[in-house]
């Protein structure tokens, strides 16, 4: 039976209001758009620590950009936010689950693979801050598969709750992208990795 990752968000949620809990919560950030509607969602449920950490993005400037935005996205809404950690680029670990997977389809065992390389970092860095969950922004895109997204969560939460999603339920992609404009926000065309931007290059 498919799971409904938006209703269970909305469980815990509830229950965690229904005791007048506001746990910690490690948000894994891909870049500001998608960060947009998921902070407006989470924010005044949970304390949020923003985590960013993309060493698949293509460039350092890329990675600069995106990370820019985010601390410029943070400092306009009008959210309360515990924490943004920015980890220094580094592409090598993105490099080494990718070697040998240069050919494999979008949203196939090479993107499996990067998910799983972000949110195990997103883990370590929950538990280092004793959040009581972790979750990321990943869901919210249309793109990506949130099955494949939550069932990498819920493998890799051992010492931290993993908080299922599926952001982009409810509007949620719609109104991403209606807070980009609103912030202005650089939105780029591609994921992030040169196999992505590849992909987007070639639809030019």
């Amino acid at each position: 039976m498919n799971r409904n990752y938006s209703k269970e968000l909305e469980e815990i949620i509830a229950q965690s209001k229904s005791g007048g809990i506001k746990p910690k919560l490690l948000l894994h950030a891909c870049c500001a758009p998608c960060s947009s509607a998921v902070l407006e969602r989470l924010n005044s449920h949970f304390e949020i620590f923003i985590f960013y950490y993309n060493p698949n993005i293509s460039s350092l400037e890329e990675y600069a950009k995106r990370g820019d935005e985010l601390k410029r996205l943070i400092s306009e809404m009008p959210v309360d936010i515990a924490g943004l950690i920015i980890e220094p680029y580094d592409a090598a670990p993105f490099d080494g689950i990718s070697r040998g997977l240069e050919s494999a389809p979008e949203g196939g065992v090479r993107c499996g693979l990067c998910y799983e390389l972000r949110l195990k970092k997103a883990a370590e860095k929950a538990e280092e801050l004793a959040c009581d969950y972790f979750t990321t922004t990943l869901t919210i895109s249309p793109l990506k598969s949130a099955e494949k997204i939550n069932a990498i969560g819920d493998r890799l939460a051992t010492a931290v709750a993993w908080l299922p999603s599926d952001f982009k339920k409810k509007e949620g992609y719609k109104r991403s992208v209606e807070l980009s404009k609103q912030y202005n926000l650089y939105r780029q065309n591609f994921c992030g990795c040169v196999f992505s931007k590849g992909k987007s290059d070639d639809r030019v």
